[in-house]
């Protein structure tokens, strides 16, 4: 489910937040501006994290992410899974640029099985520049530009079939 998951993240077609198809229900949890780690905890009893992939890749590994982070050579990448009472509910991608991995910035390269949110929703210097909903097939996700200390970082999230994100549009 994992790689074919992270397929699925990387086909996401972006929409307008005024697009027809997002409801309110849907926005609601698309365009959360606070932890999506915290949102999760008020539907399960532990919110766990699955790594799958950390490691440095080149610019030319990226798609359309390219537009939106700066002309840097290497980027870090984190993907991930993100679990409900270990049920998978997002899947997680982080692309940090090396330009962006310095001073407090170089945990983004040790988070491990701790959630991206618990520490980018500590910081007092966290700051977002948008939030972009989307599609593919049944499944909604988002992108977000986020900054610490002014120096971006993108995560593109994809909410899974079991996400309590589903259960609330129903």
């Amino acid at each position: 489910m994992s790689q074919e998951a992270l397929s699925l993240l990387r086909a996401l077609n972006w929409l307008p937040s005024t697009h027809a198809t997002l409801t309110a229900p849907l926005l609601d949890w698309l365009m959360e501006e606070d932890s999506m780690t915290r949102r999760f905890e008020q539907h399960c009893r532990q919110v766990t994290v699955r790594p799958m992939r950390e490691e440095f890749i080149e610019a030319d590994e990226l798609t359309d992410e390219r537009a939106l982070l700066p002309d840097d050579a290497r980027f870090w990448l984190r993907e991930i899974v993100l679990c409900g009472d270990d049920e998978p509910w997002l899947i997680g991608r982080t692309l940090v640029p090396e330009s962006t991995l310095n001073g407090p910035e170089q945990m983004l390269q040790q988070l491990g099985t701790r959630p991206l949110g618990r520490y980018l929703f500590s910081s007092s210097t966290l700051s977002r520049d948008f939030i972009e909903p989307g599609s593919v097939g049944a499944l909604w996700g988002r992108r977000s530009r986020l900054r610490l200390s002014g120096k971006p970082l993108l995560l593109t999230e994809l909410f899974l079939p079991a996400s309590p994100l589903y259960r609330d549009l129903a």
